[in-house]
This record gives structure tokens, C-alpha cells and sequence, in this order.
């Protein structure tokens, strides 16, 4: 249901970074949602120095940008512990300032997204969602992340 991308400059974050940020990122939305982890979707841009800008001029400061995009008609509440834990996480793991951090959340109506195969079901009906598919697809689906 999340489907968050990372972009950084070119080489700012190692693989193993990558991995560490992918975990924590897909952590933090399933312990402030409780959305199942197999949902997290995380992936990572580079681009070239030079190649973003903020104000009309070339990006000179350490910067992350993530964009996630989430399921709507979550209380604001959530959304807030939401932004501020990922903001948490990518201080922590590319060790950056936070004046560096630019998180973005774009909320989507779940009848307007499809993942594996099947129309999304609202916030809180993840549960009676996944036990309506065949069982063939939850159980593929729960072998993810693991």
C-alpha cells in the first residue's frame, strides 16, 4: 500500500544504507499504520550532481527527499506520527541533518490503487481484505520481506 522512493544524490547513500533505510522506512509505517509490512514498497533515485534544484538554483546542501504514496482517511494524528518517524529514520541512517530531510506524503483513495492483482482495501480493513483473497495470493504475499 505505501510505496515510498528515496532520492538522493548520486553515491549519498551505500547499499547497505539502502537496505537499513528500505527496513526502517517499511518499521516505521507498519507500527504507526498497522498496515502488514508485505504492503511496504521502498525505492531508491539517484540523481546526478547538479540535477536537482531548490529556488531555481543547483541543490548545494545534504539532502534526502521521500515521497510516499499512502492510503487516505487516515486521522491526522497518524499522518503526523507518521512524517515525523520517517523524517527520525532518515536522520538516523543516512545521517544527515534534518534541515536536509524533505518527506512527502500524497494520499490516494484505496479504491484507486491495485497491488498483487486486487483493488486496495480502506485503512483498518487490511485483515478481512486479505483473508477474502484466494489463498494462493495471501499466502505468496506474506512470503515477501521475510
Amino acid at each position: 500500500m505505501p510505496s515510498y522512493r528515496c532520492t538522493t544524490v548520486r553515491g549519498r547513500l551505500s547499499p547497505p544504507q539502502r537496505a537499513e533505510l528500505a527496513g526502517e522506512i517499511t518499521r516505521v509505517h507498519h507500527n504507526v499504520t498497522g498496515a502488514p509490512t508485505y504492503f511496504a514498497r521502498v525505492a531508491f533515485d539517484e540523481a546526478e550532481s547538479g540535477a536537482v534544484f531548490i529556488g531555481g538554483a543547483p541543490l548545494r546542501h545534504d539532502h534526502v527527499f521521500l515521497i510516499g504514496n499512502v492510503r487516505s482517511d487516515r486521522p491526522a494524528t497518524t499522518r503526523a506520527a507518521l512524517v515525523r518517524g520517517l523524517t527520525d529514520v532518515i536522520v538516523s541512517v543516512a545521517a544527515v541533518t534534518s534541515t536536509g530531510v524533505w518527506v512527502y506524503l500524497v494520499e490516494l483513495p484505496a479504491a484507486a490503487m491495485v497491488e498483487f492483482g486486487h483493488v486496495l482495501p480502506d485503512p483498518g480493513e487490511d485483515e478481512r481484505w486479505s483473508a477474502a483473497l484466494p489463498p494462493e495470493d495471501r499466502a505468496w504475499m506474506r512470503t515477501l520481506g521475510h
